[in-house]
């Protein structure tokens, strides 16, 4: 499905480029801002710092005058209205959304391939063009007219209490419970793979810490018993690196160095 994130009337140059970031940090790139204060507000300075980095999805948006021109393409559309309202689409978790939202479109799917077995020449059947997640200006939300226009609308789960988020923070929810929804990305390891040391390696940092352990006169070679054993039980359970290996070593060779000087 394609994904539109559709900004009516924003009155912050920054909270478009906030919105920006938010989208590609989840892999979102199709931007639609309809009537904003700024006519250059892709271009102001505040929208480009926050951004930070965003610029790919800033360089693609459109500015368009009304909704139709931003609705052009998309046939769910999602308003994103925490004011209850007495009339209007019904109100929806975006996680309980989306879930009802790709079941159906699986079904969908489903069906269409059925129907294309059974008939080769058949007309393809409609399907969905995309999804599209609209958000109100910062000072008044989204005005009703727009509001009825759409399927669900989804209202974030919050403190009871307080309810307030800013535009940035919303599209980021919004943005990552979609996401979530279209199967999530893999979490990046923080730190390079770790390379194990191999058999050989411990084995010799092994000997030098023997050699080592008794120069400072804690290993009796005439009754070790199971000192080296459980040492290398040890290590072997701690899944030593190259450069832990070289460490240890390091280590034993201080030891030996220094009870060779006290002697």
């Amino acid at each position: 499905m394609r994904t539109r994130f559709i900004l009516i009337q924003t009155s912050h140059a920054g909270n478009v480029g906030a919105a920006a970031r938010a989208m590609k940090t989840m892999g979102f790139d199709d931007l639609v801002l309809v009537a904003p204060r700024w006519p250059n507000v892709l271009r102001r300075e505040e929208t480009i710092q926050r951004a930070s980095g965003a610029l790919d999805v800033l360089e693609n948006a459109r500015i368009v005058a009304t909704l139709d021109e931003a609705l052009d393409g998309m046939s769910h559309l999602c308003a994103t209205a925490m004011t209850p309202r007495d009339f209007g689409p019904p109100a929806a978790a975006p996680r309980a959304h989306f879930e009802t939202l790709l079941k159906r479109e699986r079904v969908t799917h489903d069906a269409q391939a059925r129907a294309a077995e059974v008939a080769s020449n058949a007309e393809p059947a409609a399907t969905e063009a995309g999804v599209a997640f609209l958000f109100g200006s910062e000072r008044f939300g989204m005005a009703n007219e727009d509001v009825y226009r759409c399927h669900v609308a989804l209202s974030i789960p919050t403190n009871p209490g307080f309810g307030s988020l800013n535009l940035g923070a919303a599209i980021q929810v919004i943005a990552y419970e979609w996401r979530q929804a279209l199967g999530g990305f893999a979490v990046q390891d923080a730190t390079s793979i770790r390379v194990q040391a191999d058999a050989a390696q411990v084995a010799g940092m092994l000997a030098h810490w023997e050699q080592a352990l008794t120069g400072i006169g804690f290993l009796d070679p005439a009754a070790p018993k199971k000192l080296m054993p459980r040492l290398n039980q040890l290590f072997n359970r701690a899944q030593l690196s190259p450069e832990e290996i070289h460490i240890l070593r390091g280590v034993a060779k201080a030891m030996i160095e220094t009870a060779q000087a006290k002697r």
